[in-house]
Protein backbone atom coordinates (compact mmCIF):
# COMPACT_ATOMS: atom_id res chain seq x y z
CA UNK A 1 0.00 0.00 0.00
CA UNK A 2 1.40 3.43 -1.29
CA UNK A 3 1.67 5.02 2.16
CA UNK A 4 1.85 9.49 2.13
CA UNK A 5 3.42 10.98 4.85
CA UNK A 6 1.08 14.63 6.41
CA UNK A 7 3.55 17.20 6.18
CA UNK A 8 3.07 19.04 9.45
CA UNK A 9 6.17 21.54 8.59
CA UNK A 10 4.58 22.80 5.55
CA UNK A 11 1.08 23.23 6.22
CA UNK A 12 2.10 25.11 9.51
CA UNK A 13 4.28 27.47 7.41
CA UNK A 14 1.17 28.14 5.31
CA UNK A 15 -0.30 29.07 7.85
CA UNK A 16 1.70 31.35 9.45
CA UNK A 17 2.17 33.07 6.56
CA UNK A 18 -1.28 33.63 6.45
CA UNK A 19 -1.36 34.20 10.64
CA UNK A 20 1.93 36.98 9.32
CA UNK A 21 -0.20 38.46 6.18
CA UNK A 22 -3.51 38.98 8.65
CA UNK A 23 -1.36 40.89 11.31
CA UNK A 24 0.28 43.69 8.51
CA UNK A 25 -2.71 43.83 7.01
CA UNK A 26 -4.66 44.38 10.34
CA UNK A 27 -2.01 46.60 11.61
CA UNK A 28 -1.92 44.99 15.21
CA UNK A 29 0.88 43.98 17.41
CA UNK A 30 -0.73 40.55 19.19
CA UNK A 31 0.93 39.87 22.05
CA UNK A 32 2.01 36.69 23.64
CA UNK A 33 3.29 35.82 27.14
CA UNK A 34 4.56 32.22 28.26
CA UNK A 35 5.54 31.12 32.02
CA UNK A 36 8.48 28.37 31.93
CA UNK A 37 9.18 26.60 35.27
CA UNK A 38 12.45 24.96 36.08
CA UNK A 39 15.04 23.34 33.87
CA UNK A 40 13.37 20.56 31.59
CA UNK A 41 15.20 20.95 28.24
CA UNK A 42 12.60 19.80 26.08
CA UNK A 43 10.30 22.20 27.77
CA UNK A 44 12.93 24.99 27.11
CA UNK A 45 13.11 23.80 23.41
CA UNK A 46 9.49 24.17 22.91
CA UNK A 47 9.45 27.55 24.25
CA UNK A 48 12.24 28.58 22.05
CA UNK A 49 10.49 27.08 18.70
CA UNK A 50 7.22 29.20 20.24
CA UNK A 51 9.39 32.45 20.41
CA UNK A 52 10.81 32.29 17.12
CA UNK A 53 7.46 31.39 15.19
CA UNK A 54 5.88 34.51 17.34
CA UNK A 55 8.87 36.13 15.82
CA UNK A 56 8.45 35.16 12.15
CA UNK A 57 4.62 36.35 12.34
CA UNK A 58 4.99 39.61 14.30
CA UNK A 59 3.51 38.38 17.72
CA UNK A 60 5.34 40.44 20.41
CA UNK A 61 6.70 37.74 22.82
CA UNK A 62 7.61 37.89 26.33
CA UNK A 63 9.02 34.90 28.36
CA UNK A 64 9.35 34.76 32.04
CA UNK A 65 11.45 32.01 34.16
CA UNK A 66 10.98 30.40 36.94
CA UNK A 67 13.36 28.33 39.38
CA UNK A 68 11.45 25.38 40.30
CA UNK A 69 12.41 25.99 43.58
CA UNK A 70 9.80 29.12 43.34
CA UNK A 71 6.46 28.88 44.94
CA UNK A 72 3.63 28.87 43.13
CA UNK A 73 1.89 31.68 44.44
CA UNK A 74 4.91 33.45 42.72
CA UNK A 75 4.32 32.27 39.59
CA UNK A 76 -0.34 32.80 40.18
CA UNK A 77 1.46 36.70 40.76
CA UNK A 78 2.61 36.79 37.48
CA UNK A 79 0.23 35.61 35.51
CA UNK A 80 -2.61 37.90 37.14
CA UNK A 81 0.02 40.66 36.54
CA UNK A 82 -0.40 39.95 33.12
CA UNK A 83 -3.72 38.48 33.06
CA UNK A 84 -4.23 43.16 33.43
CA UNK A 85 -1.88 43.84 30.84
CA UNK A 86 -3.38 45.29 28.05
CA UNK A 87 -0.75 44.43 25.30
CA UNK A 88 -0.49 40.85 26.55
CA UNK A 89 -3.46 38.71 24.61
CA UNK A 90 -2.35 35.34 25.43
CA UNK A 91 -0.87 33.64 28.03
CA UNK A 92 0.23 29.44 28.32
CA UNK A 93 2.28 27.95 31.24
CA UNK A 94 4.44 25.76 29.47
CA UNK A 95 3.72 22.40 30.48
CA UNK A 96 4.17 19.93 32.43
CA UNK A 97 5.31 21.49 35.29
CA UNK A 98 8.09 20.09 37.86
CA UNK A 99 6.79 17.64 40.41
CA UNK A 100 5.01 19.61 43.24
CA UNK A 101 3.30 21.94 41.40
CA UNK A 102 -0.38 21.85 40.95
CA UNK A 103 -0.80 22.46 37.33
CA UNK A 104 -4.18 23.12 37.24
CA UNK A 105 -4.59 25.75 39.90
CA UNK A 106 -1.72 27.74 37.89
CA UNK A 107 -3.70 26.96 34.29
CA UNK A 108 -7.06 28.47 36.59
CA UNK A 109 -5.76 31.23 37.22
CA UNK A 110 -5.12 32.69 33.41
CA UNK A 111 -7.95 34.96 32.47
CA UNK A 112 -10.01 32.38 30.08
CA UNK A 113 -10.06 35.42 27.58
CA UNK A 114 -6.09 35.05 27.27
CA UNK A 115 -5.73 31.30 27.44
CA UNK A 116 -4.13 31.00 23.97
CA UNK A 117 -3.71 27.05 24.87
CA UNK A 118 -7.10 26.28 25.24
CA UNK A 119 -6.92 23.96 28.52
CA UNK A 120 -8.56 26.59 30.98
CA UNK A 121 -11.67 24.50 32.67
CA UNK A 122 -13.59 27.30 31.73
CA UNK A 123 -12.59 27.03 27.82
CA UNK A 124 -13.05 23.16 28.67
CA UNK A 125 -16.51 23.42 29.78
CA UNK A 126 -17.78 25.61 27.05
CA UNK A 127 -16.32 22.94 24.18
CA UNK A 128 -18.02 19.84 26.74
CA UNK A 129 -21.06 21.82 26.50
CA UNK A 130 -20.68 22.23 22.11
CA UNK A 131 -20.24 25.72 22.48
CA UNK A 132 -16.31 26.28 21.42
CA UNK A 133 -14.56 29.93 21.53
CA UNK A 134 -11.19 28.67 22.25
CA UNK A 135 -9.95 25.17 20.73
CA UNK A 136 -6.38 24.03 22.29
CA UNK A 137 -3.96 24.50 19.67
CA UNK A 138 -3.06 20.26 19.88
CA UNK A 139 -6.63 19.30 18.57
CA UNK A 140 -7.02 22.50 15.94
CA UNK A 141 -3.97 21.17 14.45
CA UNK A 142 -5.04 17.40 14.45
CA UNK A 143 -7.96 18.21 12.53
CA UNK A 144 -6.19 20.32 10.05
CA UNK A 145 -4.09 17.83 9.30
CA UNK A 146 -6.99 15.15 8.95
CA UNK A 147 -8.44 17.84 6.69
CA UNK A 148 -5.29 17.96 4.85
CA UNK A 149 -5.74 14.29 3.30
CA UNK A 150 -8.88 15.22 1.94
CA UNK A 151 -11.00 13.43 4.29
CA UNK A 152 -14.56 14.25 5.75
CA UNK A 153 -14.91 14.07 9.38
CA UNK A 154 -18.04 12.16 9.30
CA UNK A 155 -19.32 8.68 9.92
CA UNK A 156 -15.67 7.90 10.19
CA UNK A 157 -14.27 4.90 13.83
CA UNK A 158 -11.89 7.20 15.12
CA UNK A 159 -9.77 5.99 17.70
CA UNK A 160 -8.26 8.20 20.76
CA UNK A 161 -5.27 7.03 22.76
CA UNK A 162 -4.53 9.26 25.84
CA UNK A 163 -2.97 9.40 28.88
CA UNK A 164 -5.81 11.29 30.79
CA UNK A 165 -9.33 12.75 29.52
CA UNK A 166 -7.46 16.28 29.73
CA UNK A 167 -7.25 15.53 26.02
CA UNK A 168 -9.45 12.77 25.08
CA UNK A 169 -12.41 14.29 26.10
CA UNK A 170 -12.52 18.10 24.35
CA UNK A 171 -11.15 16.63 21.02
CA UNK A 172 -13.72 13.58 21.64
CA UNK A 173 -16.70 16.04 21.85
CA UNK A 174 -15.39 18.08 18.65
CA UNK A 175 -15.24 15.18 16.83
CA UNK A 176 -18.81 14.17 17.18
CA UNK A 177 -20.31 12.91 14.55
CA UNK A 178 -18.19 10.21 14.25
CA UNK A 179 -18.09 6.36 15.96
CA UNK A 180 -15.13 7.55 18.64
CA UNK A 181 -13.35 5.09 20.84
CA UNK A 182 -11.54 6.32 23.58
CA UNK A 183 -8.69 4.27 25.06
CA UNK A 184 -7.17 5.69 28.04
CA UNK A 185 -3.73 4.59 29.63
CA UNK A 186 -4.04 1.23 27.87
CA UNK A 187 -1.46 -1.11 28.90
CA UNK A 188 -1.50 -3.35 25.78
CA UNK A 189 -2.89 -2.92 22.40
CA UNK A 190 -4.32 -5.64 20.75
CA UNK A 191 -7.81 -5.26 18.60
CA UNK A 192 -8.94 -2.15 20.28
CA UNK A 193 -8.01 0.11 17.14
CA UNK A 194 -8.10 -2.71 14.37
CA UNK A 195 -11.30 -1.50 12.95
CA UNK A 196 -10.64 2.31 13.53
CA UNK A 197 -10.59 4.66 10.47
CA UNK A 198 -8.40 7.12 11.65
CA UNK A 199 -5.86 6.77 14.82
CA UNK A 200 -5.70 9.60 17.14
CA UNK A 201 -2.30 8.60 19.46
CA UNK A 202 -0.65 11.15 22.81
CA UNK A 203 0.73 8.29 24.67
CA UNK A 204 4.07 9.42 25.04
CA UNK A 205 5.16 5.81 24.41
CA UNK A 206 7.52 4.54 21.74
CA UNK A 207 6.64 2.94 18.94
CA UNK A 208 3.93 1.10 20.74
CA UNK A 209 2.04 1.17 17.33
CA UNK A 210 2.57 -1.49 15.21
CA UNK A 211 1.31 -2.19 11.65
CA UNK A 212 -0.40 -5.48 13.26
CA UNK A 213 -2.78 -3.26 15.28
CA UNK A 214 -4.20 -0.79 12.85
CA UNK A 215 -6.35 -0.82 9.75
CA UNK A 216 -5.24 -1.05 6.36
CA UNK A 217 -5.78 2.07 4.95
CA UNK A 218 -6.10 4.45 8.37
CA UNK A 219 -4.84 7.25 9.00
CA UNK A 220 -2.31 7.68 11.88
CA UNK A 221 -2.10 10.91 13.98
CA UNK A 222 0.78 10.79 16.30
CA UNK A 223 0.76 13.57 19.15
CA UNK A 224 3.10 11.05 21.17
CA UNK A 225 6.88 12.12 21.90
CA UNK A 226 9.70 9.89 23.40
CA UNK A 227 13.18 10.75 23.32
CA UNK A 228 15.52 7.90 22.85
CA UNK A 229 18.85 7.43 24.13
CA UNK A 230 20.66 7.62 21.16
CA UNK A 231 19.05 11.59 20.97
CA UNK A 232 16.43 11.03 18.78
CA UNK A 233 12.39 11.93 19.05
CA UNK A 234 9.92 9.34 18.36
CA UNK A 235 6.06 8.78 18.30
CA UNK A 236 3.91 6.22 19.46
CA UNK A 237 3.68 4.97 16.35
CA UNK A 238 6.49 2.39 14.89
CA UNK A 239 6.69 4.30 11.84
CA UNK A 240 8.48 2.07 9.68
CA UNK A 241 6.01 -0.74 10.62
CA UNK A 242 2.82 1.19 10.57
CA UNK A 243 4.11 2.95 6.79
CA UNK A 244 3.63 -0.80 5.16
CA UNK A 245 -0.55 -0.83 5.91
CA UNK A 246 -1.56 2.68 6.79
CA UNK A 247 -2.65 5.26 3.86
CA UNK A 248 -1.56 8.57 6.04
CA UNK A 249 0.98 8.78 8.65
CA UNK A 250 2.00 12.01 10.59
CA UNK A 251 6.18 12.23 11.10
CA UNK A 252 7.77 12.41 14.60
CA UNK A 253 9.24 15.00 14.49
CA UNK A 254 7.88 17.53 11.89
CA UNK A 255 3.99 16.46 12.15
CA UNK A 256 1.57 17.25 15.26
CA UNK A 257 4.55 19.40 16.85
CA UNK A 258 4.61 22.38 14.01
CA UNK A 259 0.81 22.40 13.83
CA UNK A 260 0.12 22.68 17.24
CA UNK A 261 2.80 26.01 17.58
CA UNK A 262 1.41 27.28 14.19
CA UNK A 263 -2.19 26.93 15.75
CA UNK A 264 -1.38 28.92 19.03
CA UNK A 265 -0.26 31.78 17.29
CA UNK A 266 -3.63 31.76 15.53
CA UNK A 267 -5.34 31.96 19.04
CA UNK A 268 -3.35 34.85 20.01
CA UNK A 269 -3.91 36.42 17.00
CA UNK A 270 -8.25 35.53 17.49
CA UNK A 271 -7.78 36.76 21.11
CA UNK A 272 -5.84 40.27 19.78
CA UNK A 273 -8.91 41.16 17.41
Amino acid sequence: MSIQIIDGKKIAAEIRAEIKKEITELGIAPGLAVILVGADPASHLYVGLKEKAAAEVGIHFEKYLFFATEPEEKIIAKIQELNERPDIHGIVVQLPLPQGYDENKIVAAIDPKKDADGFHPENIKKILAGEPENIPPVISGILKLIESTGTELVNKKIAILANSEILAKPLEKILTGNDIKTIIAPETLTTEISDADIVITALGRAKIITADAIKPGAILIDVGTTRMDDGTTVGDIDFESAATKACFITPVPGGVGPMTVAELLRNVLNLAK
